[in-house]
Formats: structure tokens, C-alpha cells, sequence
């Protein structure tokens, strides 16, 4: 057997292994190529040199005769600060340089030496009169009719605008406190006070070189309009339930109290806007007639309608003692009562014309007094010492408590029923209220001095019973109310002995039928009691204190 061969496989070629790159550290770098050198520079032209040389110096004499400016300029930059320096002081000393004073003496040299010119003030280019027109506010809207001082005040400017509502609003909040004042001021205070005569003087210097508004508002009450605003009610915090029928300001302090048939009691504060509540006490089973502060206005003291017993409530220590009896009353019922100006005292008004004095240290009665017919009211003197009674037969009694011995007595001209009494603090005037609505003004020095005196005005403004007469402390106004009618509250301006006639005025009754009238201690606000738990707050524009 022919033996057959097998095929050649064909020859791959084995792959050639890959060289590594070259890191590029390791690279090399191109050598760099030598530049040619340039041919050797030419020889100048001496001709064209000298050309040039002479615009040079062409342009050197141009520049020499340019601006100082400039020259000052190029010496800066190229290194002549010295010479720049030594220049501005030249000219700062020039427009420094001393000048003569209009008070130099005749030898020619001024008082003090070294006083120097002040720089002329730069003019401004351009001025907007817009800008120093002070604009006007017109004063006839209704926000602003509180703010007149008088008729002719139509227009105010914007700035004299902001410091009257600043007044205004120091005077509603009985001015600025003393703990609220910066030291700054406090020590501008006790220079002022030291200084006093040399203030007149400047005073006196500077109305001779101004001119300006010099009307003023006159310090007297005007007559006819009393310029009042409605404020909220002194209440509006708590208001009643139940009639009020007691409403007083404290003495002292800015807070207003009222009482009322609802057997509560509450103190609120006086600021015209929101009148917030301080405190409220409630008196079981004891609905209050009526209610007083104290002379000191520590205390209040309350009484019901038909009780004896009475409270008393202490504001400083929070707490209310019943007065349960009395040493020496011999009275079922206390009712009516009024707190003595020498303070410690009260004058309760009993049954079957008694009068009784009662001192509340030692809670006895120690003298009493008698007239015809039922006490319908009491009034003090100023001092204290004599009170006026007023009977419901229409006769007044004087009584001095210290000897609690009647020393005058005279009848209410033309009253058949006594019903109120009031007295003005200065001691001019004495108001008695009658049955039919009458109001007698007399002279005080008239009633002590004659049993028929006159009276200076017959006030028949009201047609019900006068419950309640209330004089202002300025004793320039006179309250008058009927709790038998609504609106039936009237205000006498004493000095013309007239009615105001804005008062009441409004659209929608307000008042309704008043129990209790009250000025506070600077007239600054009026308050009274409704039969509808409200005790509605006005303030009376002409007094700026509270």
C-alpha cells in the first residue's frame, strides 16, 4: 500500500510583542533649533539724526508752555512730589490767610489773634421749592377738630401737626413718668430749675428776633360750646349687667371705679382708648348704692339698700372687711353717706333728719345732728369745717361739726321738695336741686351771711327731679342730672351762668338716665352711671391734664 503523506497545516506567523510606550517622562525632548543671528545694524544717517534731535526739542518747548496743571501733573508722576506738596501748602495758607474783624480796634489788629476766615459756603446748582415748602394740613377733618386751639386755625403745618398729637397724647396718659425720662433730661430739669432767670432773658432775646403765631388759647373756660370728645366707656373692659349707680376718679391715681346693683366693685385705668381693667371684687348679696374712695384714696367704702352693714375695701392689701356695727348708730339701714375733706370721717345720712359722724379708725359715731324732714343731700365748706344740708322740705342747714351746732338756716327760693346739694371747692358757690327740675346757683358767703340769700341763677333746663349736681375742681362747670329721664344731663358754665348747648348732642342716645357724676381731679375727663351698666367717658378739650 502506497503510504500517503498528510497535508502540511498552514504557517501562522507568531504575533510580535508589543513594545511599551515610552513614558512621557522619559521622551525626548526636540532639540531646539538655533535662531539666526541679524545682521549687524547699520550705521545712522547723521543727517537723520539731527532731524530728529530737533523735533524733539520742538516738542520739548511745546510741553513747557502747556497748563500749569499739567506741568504739576507730570512732576507727580514722574517723581516731583515735593515741589506738588510744597505748592498746596502755598495755596491752603492763601485761602487760610487771616482776616481783619468788624470789632478790630483803630490800630488795625484784632481782638484775638490767629482767628481765621471760614470757607465761603458752596451754593447749591440747583433748588426745588418743593423741598422748603413745608406742607399744610388741613384741620377741618373730622380726626383733626380736636386738635384746634382756636377758630382761626384752619391749616397747620405737618411738624407743628406731629408735636400736637405728641402733647395730646402725653396729656391722655398724665404726662410723661419720671422713671420713662433719660438722665439727659432729668439733669436738664435740675439745670432749669437753677436757671430760671437766665431763661426768662433768653427767652425774651428770641421773641424780639422771630416773628410768628403768638394767638394762644386763654386759660378761662369759654361759654356756650364745651369742646368735649366721646371716648370708650370707662367700663368697656367689664360692663355691667345690672345698672350702675356709682362712678368716682381717685384722687390721685389714674383709674376711674364703678358700682353698681350686679354686688360688684371695679377699678379701671384711665387712657381714653382702651380703659383696661385693673381689678373687680364682687359682694355676695350685697348690691351697691353706693361707693366712694376714701380721702386718701386708700379705701373704698360701699353700701347697699337695705342693710346696716357696710364695707370696706382696702386697695393697698387686697382685702374687704364688713363693718357689721357701728357703736352709737342707732339706724336700721345705712344708705346715703359722704366722705369728710379732713379725711377719717364719714357723714351718714339716717332716717328722721339725722346726721351722723362717724370715724372710721375707730368705727363709733361721735356727735350727731338733727333737721326737719328727711337729709336729701349734704355739702362741705372747702375747709371742712361746715356742712350744708338740704331737707325734703326745701330748707338748707349749716352746721359746724366741730361744735355739731346748726349756725344758719335758710330756704331754697321758690322749692317746694328738696332732692340734691353741691358745693364748689373754691368755696363761691352752692347748688341745690328740687323736685320740679330747678337748679339754684347761690354765693356760699351769701348763704353763711343771710337767712334770704339770692340766688345768682335759676337753671330750669331739666323737667324731672335733680338727683345728682356735681361741681368740676376748677369750679368753672356744673353737672346736673335726672335719673328719671333719658339724656337728662346738663352742664352751667359758671363764669356766664349758661347752659352749654352741645351737651348732650347726638344722634343716638349715649347717656340714657345718669345716677352718678364725675369730674376727674383735672377736669381732664367726665364720667357718669346709666341705668344700662355703662359708665360713658368723655374728654373735655380745654383741661390738659387728667
Amino acid at each position: 500500500m502506497e503510504e500517503v503523506m498528510p497535508e502540511p497545516l498552514p504557517l501562522v506567523p507568531e504575533p510580535l510583542p508589543l513594545m511599551p510606550e515610552p513614558s512621557p517622562l522619559k521622551r525626548k525632548q526636540p532639540r531646539p533649533q538655533k535662531r539666526k543671528q541679524p545682521p549687524p545694524p547699520l550705521a545712522p544717517d547723521p543727517e537723520e539724526e539731527g532731524q530728529r534731535r530737533v523735533r524733539n526739542q520742538n516738542l520739548v518747548a511745546v510741553l513747557g508752555e502747556e497748563d500749569e496743571s499739567v506741568r504739576l501733573l507730570e512732576d507727580l508722576l514722574f517723581g516731583g512730589e515735593e515741589q506738588l506738596l510744597d505748592h498746596l501748602l502755598q495755596v491752603d495758607k492763601k485761602q487760610t490767610s487771616v482776616s481783619l474783624d468788624d470789632g478790630d480796634d483803630e490800630s488795625g489788629h484784632s481782638e484775638e489773634e490767629g482767628r481765621t476766615k471760614p470757607a465761603k459756603k458752596r451754593e447749591a446748582v440747583w433748588i426745588d421749592e418743593d423741598d422748603e415748602r413745608e406742607e399744610q394740613v388741613d384741620m377741618k377733618h373730622r380726626f383733626r377738630r380736636d386738635l384746634i386751639r382756636g377758630e382761626a386755625e384752619e391749616t397747620l403745618s405737618s411738624r407743628k401737626l406731629q408735636q400736637r398729637m405728641r402733647e395730646q397724647f402725653q396729656k391722655s396718659m398724665g404726662g410723661a413718668p419720671s422713671w420713662a425720662e433719660n438722665s439727659v433730661k432729668k439733669k436738664k430739669k435740675k439745670k432749669n430749675a437753677d436757671d430760671e432767670e437766665e431763661e426768662e432773658e433768653d427767652d425774651d432775646d428770641e421773641l424780639m428776633r422771630r416773628t410768628g403765631d403768638f394767638l394762644g388759647t386763654s386759660e378761662r373756660l369759654p361759654g356756650s360750646i364745651l369742646r368735649m370728645k366721646k371716648c370708650l366707656h370707662a367700663n368697656a373692659a367689664r360692663p355691667s349687667p345690672d345698672a350702675l349707680t356709682s362712678v368716682q376718679f381717685h384722687p390721685n391715681a389714674q383709674v376711674v371705679m364703678t358700682a353698681g346693683l350686679d354686688q360688684s366693685l371695679s377699678l379701671f385705668q384711665v387712657d381714653g382708648k382702651s380703659n383696661p381693667q385693673i381689678q373687680s371684687i364682687r359682694l355676695e348679696k350685697f348690691p351697691v348704692h353706693r361707693a366712694a374712695f376714701s380721702r386718701d384714696g386708700e379705701t373704698v367704702i360701699a353700701t347697699s339698700l337695705r342693710n346696716k352693714m357696710f364695707y370696706l375695701y382696702d386697695m393697698m392689701e387686697g382685702k374687704v372687711t364688713p363693718v357689721t356695727s357701728v357703736r352709737g348708730l342707732n339706724e336700721a339701714r345705712v344708705k346715703e353717706f359722704s366722705v369728710c375733706p379732713e379725711g377719717g370721717a364719714l357723714l351718714l345720712s339716717g332716717t328722721r333728719g339725722y346726721l351722723h359722724l362717724l370715724t372710721l379708725k375707730t368705727r363709733e359715731v361721735v356727735s350727731s345732728m338733727k333737721i326737719n324732714g328727711e337729709v336729701v343731700g349734704v355739702a362741705f365748706s372747702p375747709d371742712g369745717s361746715k356742712v350744708f344740708a338740704n331737707s325734703e322740705e326745701g330748707e338748707v342747714y349749716v352746721w359746724d361739726l366741730r361744735s355739731s351746732r346748726c349756725v344758719s338756716r335758710f330756704s331754697d327760693e321758690g322749692c317746694v321738695s328738696g332732692t340734691s346739694i353741691a358745693a364748689s371747692r373754691d368755696g363761691r358757690y352752692l347748688a341745690c336741686g328740687s323736685q320740679s327740675g330747678v337748679v339754684n346757683v347761690y354765693s356760699q358767703e351769701a348763704c353763711l351771711r343771710s337767712d334770704k340769700p339770692r340766688p345768682l341763677k335759676a337753671v330750669m333746663n331739666l323737667l324731672t327731679p335733680v338727683t345728682a349736681l356735681t361741681f368740676n375742681p376748677s369750679s368753672e362747670i356744673l353737672a346736673m342730672a335726672s335719673r328719671s329721664e333719658d339724656e337728662a344731663v346738663r352742664m352751667l358754665h359758671l363764669p356766664s351762668l349758661s347752659v352749654f348747648s352741645n351737651f348732650p348732642v347726638s344722634k343716638r342716645k349715649i347717656v340714657y338716665r345718669a345716677s352718678s357724676l364725675d369730674f376727674s381731679p383735672h377736669s381732664g375727663f367726665f364720667s357718669l352711671a346709666n341705668n344700662k351698666g355703662h359708665a360713658p367717658l368723655f374728654r373735655l378739650m380745654h383741661y390738659k391734664d387728667f
